[in-house]
Order: C-alpha cells, then sequence, then structure tokens
C-alpha cells in the first residue's frame, strides 16, 4: 500500500496534538490494517462511523471485526448519516459510549466518515474528560480535503450551522482517495466546492485544473482525484501552521461560507448539500465584488463559466428556496454569523484569484446581490 506523508505542527499550545500526521494511501482502503481492532496495546479505542459508511463494501471486513459493537476492549458506534445527526445529542452519545465503557483521557476516540462524523467525534473527544486524543479516516471529498483538516470541531444548533464547537486537531489522518469512488454525484459534487474554494484561495494550477479537466473530474479519474486532494490538504496546512484559531488569514477558508451557510439554514439543514450551498455563496460573492468593483467582471464571469460546468447554483434566488422576501430572510440569517462583529456582516471577499482580504458590509450592500 503505497502512501504519501504530511505534517502540521501547531503553533500554538494546546491540549489535544501539537501536531498532525496526513497519511495518503493508495488502494483499496484497509482500515483494519491500520488499527488492528481488539489489539491490545495499552490504549482502547472508541470508533465511530455512520449507517451509510458502514454498509460500503470497502469497510465490510472491518465493521465484521465487531460484535454488537465491541471487539476485545475496542467499542464501535454507528450512528445516523447526515447533517441532521450533527447535534449535541449526537456527540453526547459518544461521550456515553466512552464513559459507559469505562475509558480514559489517555485513550483514542477514531472517526471513520464524512465532515459530520468528524466534527462530531472531535468535539467529543474535546469534550470527554477534558480531552482525549482523536484521529480521523475521512471518507468524503469534502472531509479529505476540508472539513477533517485543522481542529475545528463542533455540530450544529437551533438549525444554525456549527454554532457549537471547539478547535481540536486530530493527532493523525487517514485519506483513502479510493472512497470517493463510493460517493453519490451529489455527496462528490458537495466536495468539490471545498475544493474550488481552495483553489480560488491559493492555487492557481488547482484552479486550471478544475476549470478545464471538467470531464475527466467528473469521471473521476483516479490521478486527478488524488492530485486534487493532496493539492488541497497542502494549502489548508499552511494556513493552519500561521493561524489555528482563526484570528486572521484562517478566515479566508470561509470564502462563500457565511451565503452558504446562511441558505442551509434558511432551506433547512440537510435539504443542500453544503458544497452546493457554499458553490452558489461563491457566485454571491464574486458578483457583490464585480458590482462593487472590487474584482474584474471578467473574473467573476470565468469563476461562473466553471460553477456552471459542474451544475451548481449561480442565480440570485436558488430554485430550491420557497417563498418570498428571501434576500431579507437571508441576511437575518447571516447576522447570526459566528464570524460578525458588532452589527455588520464580515465576508471573505476577492480582488483577483489568490487575492484575498475580509470586510465589513452594509445590509445594502449584500441584499443588491440577492434580488
Amino acid at each position: 500500500m503505497n502512501q504519501n506523508i504530511l505534517h502540521i505542527k501547531y503553533p500554538e499550545v494546546h491540549p489535544g496534538t501539537d501536531a498532525t500526521k496526513i497519511t495518503f494511501h493508495t488502494g483499496i482502503p484497509d482500515i483494519g490494517s491500520i488499527y488492528n481492532p481488539g489489539e491490545n496495546k495499552g490504549q482502547r479505542r472508541c470508533f465511530v462511523t455512520d449507517a451509510t459508511v458502514a454498509t460500503l463494501p470497502d469497510t465490510a471486513s472491518f465493521i465484521k471485526c465487531f460484535d454488537d459493537g465491541k471487539c476485545g476492549s475496542d467499542i464501535l458506534l454507528i450512528l445516523g448519516s447526515g447533517e441532521p445527526y450533527k447535534t449535541m445529542e449526537s456527540v453526547l452519545t459518544i461521550v456515553r459510549a466512552a464513559v459507559d465503557a469505562g475509558f480514559s483521557r489517555s485513550d483514542l476516540f477514531v472517526g471513520i466518515g464524512g465532515g459530520v462524523i468528524c466534527d462530531i467525534t472531535g468535539f467529543a473527544a474535546s469534550l470527554f474528560k477534558r480531552g482525549a486524543k482523536v484521529q480521523f479516516v475521512p471518507t468524503t471529498l469534502l472531509a479529505m480535503v476540508d472539513a477533517s483538516i485543522g481542529g475545528k470541531t463542533g455540530c450544529d444548533f437551533d438549525n444554525y450551522k456549527n454554532m457549537i464547537g471547539a478547535f481540536y486537531p486530530a493527532q493523525e489522518l487517514h485519506v483513502f482517495p479510493q472512497f470517493v469512488q463510493t460517493l453519490s454525484d451529489d455527496q462528490y459534487r458537495s466536495g468539490l466546492a471545498e475544493t474550488l474554494k481552495t483553489a480560488l484561495l491559493y492555487d492557481k494550477e488547482l484552479y486550471r485544473i478544475i476549470s478545464t479537466q471538467t470531464e475527466d473530474i467528473l469521471e473521476r479519474k483516479t490521478d486527478i482525484i488524488n492530485e486534487i486532494i493532496q493539492r488541497c490538504a497542502q494549502s489548508k496546512a499552511k494556513v493552519v501552521e500561521q493561524d489555528f484559531m482563526e484570528k486572521d488569514v484562517r478566515m479566508f477558508l470561509n470564502l462563500g461560507h457565511t451565503f452558504g451557510h446562511a441558505l442551509e439554514t434558511l432551506v433547512g439543514l440537510g435539504n443542500i448539500t453544503h458544497g452546493d450551498a457554499v458553490a452558489w455563496g461563491i457566485g454571491r460573492v464574486l458578483t457583490l465584488c464585480a458590482r462593487e468593483e472590487i474584482c474584474r467582471e471578467s473574473y467573476k464571469n470565468e469563476v461562473f463559466k466553471t460553477l456552471e460546468a459542474y451544475g451548481w447554483e449561480t442565480a440570485a434566488i436558488p430554485a430550491i428556496v420557497a417563498g418570498g422576501g428571501v434576500g431579507e430572510r437571508l441576511l437575518n440569517i447571516m447576522h447570526k454569523d459566528k464570524k460578525n462583529k458588532d452589527s455588520k456582516i464580515r465576508l471573505v471577499l476577492q480582488k483577483d484569484i489568490n487575492e484575498n482580504f475580509t470586510q465589513e458590509l452594509e445590509d445594502r450592500q449584500i441584499l443588491a446581490v440577492l434580488n
């Protein structure tokens, strides 16, 4: 099993870990060979996955190691799948299982799944006895290129995205790009939106790949998927090393997210994929930038061609939204975004590709691109 390794070192002392080791594996995923369920090495493991991942052919042999959720001193939890389960109740279910099994803070939590599983498992680990170790095996493209990297953990609250959480990095990530072949088209496209975000922010060559090799990417050609994943991981690693606690440049990673999170909340969490919402949000940001003469109209139009090539929504009001007063409803939700200060909405904006900054905007400027 061939592999490449990437290390992220955190500049601030942190109870989770001071570094993350990311191993990129090639070939068929073999989780059992990494963790050897039931093996006694003086550290118990609480494995957490969801019902979708648990039924994949590539996880079958690993899941079969557990009899009624137990294998030696290790335990396995299989939770519900998707955004509706990204709740405090799910986090506490994980904590409760570890408490009932008699885990100590020196034991290990392992999230095997997409962004939801990684986020809630990491958050549970941060809470358990004030902090246990955590590792991830991301199984979706979105988790491989973004959600599992950099220590953001948490859950949704009252239909608002990621309102509760902590910065709590994983010790290790094991990335198997082969899992991408198991994703639905919707989930695959959701992950691609985060790769586009990364390209626009940091990597012109990645943007060239995404914008010119659409057919190969949509066909999920192995070599190109592997390159995209590693480029995104390297870009995020550099940002996280500079600004782990999101006080400065890490905020740029929220490009399109303020609009996107508001859309997810408006239509109901789980009714639109995170990536589809973010892609729409990127379109709104660039429309605003062009309207305010922050970026060239030609730059906005070029990115819109790429958005449309992958089937992402570019209209001011997405087709999924029902009812009137959409702009005002979205604006009210955006005011609750955790990146805001005082009463103004703060957005990540672009002068051009890889030229990023944040700025507070007036409500009228935002409403102008939501009508």
